[in-house]
Formats: C-alpha cells, structure tokens, sequence
C-alpha cells in the first residue's frame, strides 16, 4: 500500500506520453543547461559585468559545457541503477545553490570553477533528462519540444539581459538561471515514473545483436552531433562579440538574437509536426548545409540584414536538425543510454565550440571562428548520412 505522502502526488500525475509531460521533459531537460541558450548574454555579460577578457569569458562557458559533458557521460552508467526522479530533485536544488552562489564571484578562476561544477551537476540532470525522453512514444516529437522551450525562453533572455547586465551586474544572469531552475522543480511531482524495468526488459534478448549491428551508424551519429555543436557553439557564444567588432550596436544585436530565437521554433515546430514523414536523411542533410551556408555569410556580418537574417536561418535549421539527430540514438536504444550517450556528445561540441574559438580568437577577428564553423558543419552533414538512411530504409520497408 502507497504511503500517505506518495499519495497525492501519484494523482497528480499526467499522461507519460501526452503534451504536458513532453513540456515537463523539455523543462527538465533544458534546466542543467539553460545557459546554452543565452550563452551571447552570458559571454558578453561577463566580458560587460565582471571585466573578463574575451579568452575568460569562453574559458567560463567551456569550464561549464565540459562539466556537463562529463555529468552527461555518468548518466549513461547510472540511469538504470537510479531513482531517477529522487536525483532530479537533488540536481536542480544543488544547481539553484550553485547559480546563486555565482552572483558574488567576481574572480576568473573561482567563476570557471563553480562553472565546472554546475556543467557536472547539470550535464547529469541532462543525461537523465535524455535516457527519460526516449522512453516517450515518438521521441523525435518530445525533442522537438525540448528545442522550441529552449529556444523560446533563450530568445527572451537574449534579447533583454544584455541590458540588464550594466545596471544590476552579473547578478541579473544568475538570478534568470536560478529563477527558470526553481520553475522546472516546481514541475517535478507532475511527471509520471517511466519505470525503466518496463520497458528494458523486453529489449535484452536482442540488445547483443543490436548493439554490433548498430555500432558504426551510432559512431557516425555521435560524431554528427559533436560536430554540429562544436561548429554552431563556436560561433554563437561569441556572437555579440562578433557583431560588436564589426560596428552593429548592442541593442540591435540583442533585438535580432532575440527574434532569431524565437523565429527558430519554426524548426522545432517542423519537426513536431511532421516528425518523420518524410524520413530523416534528405531533411537533415539539407538544413546543415543551408546552416554552413549561412556561417559563411556571417563574414559580411557588417550588414544588419545580413546579420539579422543569417542567425534567424541558423537559429531554424540548429532548432531542425538536433531533435532528429538526438531521435536517431533513441531509436537505437530504448532504455535510454544512447540518447544520454548523444548527450555526452552534444555537451563535447558545446563546449569544444567556444573553446577552439576563443583559442584561435585574436585581436576580436572572428574571420577564422566562422571558417572552423562551416567545415565542421559540411564534415557534419557528410557523417550523419548512413545512420540517417538505415534507419529510413528501415522504415521504408
């Protein structure tokens, strides 16, 4: 028998496959790296708020995103093991914690050190986050929404922390971290159990055979998504900067990288609509070139048409092209490892992008930054080809 405490909650629960839980998964699964999605804020907040140096401020961002890798990565090993649901509530408690001590730090060693621990705590919120995510029917559909929350609230905190920051500090970032954190533990009690024995246990008489036959298509794909990350990462995190050095305003550059933000939900819309209608390779395929396309015209970014424009494009295809790619390690797992594992691969790219950038970074001459870019994205669009079309040819039959 329930104990009394458990019993309210387990009436409060909603449908494991219906909208709200797709929402409730997005929410958590954004929390441990909300960050991402204002990383120009960020970046440009510390360069404005705290005097880092472009260098600092990249090697805060990549401090947080290596973090998260790594706590991704743990979550491959120990999401079978877990009460997943206890643990959630522990990270985001220990992430508001963290966040909220980031408000009085002011030194670059000490802020990249609590960003590493928060990247850990968060990458494994995020990886469980994942392994949940692809026990959902149509799990492309529920990533789809994972982006459309992220780039939805990221395209606020783009357009509006900016000028937030020279009046209240750093604090004004933090303090948004913490608040969007506090909303998703809010969420918690909401979301049903997605018991994992459930829905493992039918799977073990194949998982030997799965797992060779799948093993290079898997490798591509995660290679895939490390590049797609790596290039879009590198260039986004210094986008204001970028922008700045090529004489647009900052209320301009906030205005468009808040509307880019929004406008990109058409991506994720896409692909909650159609799912997979149309297979996966052709519509992957295409909207990563059309992103390395529109890299490259970031070289003319002088232009305000051209800057508005090109991020709005970027912003759509990044929102396109990441559920189908996260959509390809569920289908090849169910339990959840090789979505948490795509995580891993993900959070790499994320943090390896603005890290090769602020290495080759010199002089604000972000000219090599967006050349990086555009071959990661086209070597991006060569690997994610056969996984993409085994497991259409797969449908197809």
């Amino acid at each position: 028998m329930p104990s009394i405490s458990t019993v309210p909650f387990e009436q409060i629960k909603v449908a494991p496959n219906g909208v709200i839980a797709r929402i409730i998964l997005a929410f958590l699964t954004t929390a441990g790296i909300f960050y991402i999605n204002i990383m120009p804020a960020v970046v440009n907040g510390l360069k404005e708020g705290l005097a880092f140096t472009s260098q600092q401020a990249g090697f805060v961002s990549s401090a947080n995103l290596y973090g998260a890798a790594i706590g991704a990565l743990l979550a491959v090993f120990v999401i079978k093991h877990i009460r997943w649901q206890r643990w959630c509530y522990l990270l985001l408690i220990a992430l508001i914690t963290i966040d909220a001590s980031c408000i009085f730090i002011t030194e670059p060693v000490t802020m990249i050190a609590f960003r590493a621990f928060h990247g850990l705590t968060g990458g494994l919120l995020v990886g469980i986050g994942f392994s949940i995510i692809s026990r959902t029917s149509e799990a492309d559909r529920t990533f789809g929404y994972l982006l459309l929350i992220q780039w939805g609230l990221g395209g606020l905190g783009i357009m509006y922390l900016p000028g937030l920051v020279p009046e209240f500090g750093t604090s004004a970032l933090f303090v948004s971290l913490t608040t969007f954190t506090l909303i998703t533990l809010l969420m918690m009690p909401f979301l049903p159990h997605y018991e994992v024995e459930k829905i493992i246990e039918p799977l073990k008489t194949v998982a030997s055979d799965t797992t060779q036959r799948l093993r290079l298509p898997l490798t591509l794909n995660l290679s895939g998504i490390f590049l797609f990350q790596t290039a879009n990462m590198g260039l986004f995190a210094y986008m204001i900067s970028l922008g700045k050095a090529d004489g647009l305003s900052l209320d301009f550059m906030s205005n468009a990288l808040g509307v880019a933000s929004w406008v990109a939900l058409i991506g994720a819309l896409l692909v909650i609509l159609i799912g997979t209608k149309y297979g996966r390779t052709i519509p992957v395929v295409i909207a990563t070139l059309l992103t390395a396309f529109c890299s490259w015209l970031l070289h003319f970014s002088s232009n305000e048409m051209i800057y508005l424009m090109t991020n709005i494009t970027i912003g759509i295809t990044w929102a396109f092209v990441l559920p189908y790619l996260f959509g390809i390690c569920s289908e090849l797992d169910k339990s959840g490892q090789m979505a948490a594992l795509g995580g891993v691969a993900s959070k790499m790219g994320l943090a390896s992008g603005p890290m090769i950038a602020a290495l080759v970074l010199h002089d604000e001459n972000y000219q090599q930054v967006i050349d990086i870019a555009v071959i990661g994205l086209v070597l991006c669009a060569i690997v994610v080809i056969k996984p993409a079309l085994s497991l259409d040819k797969k449908t197809m039959a």
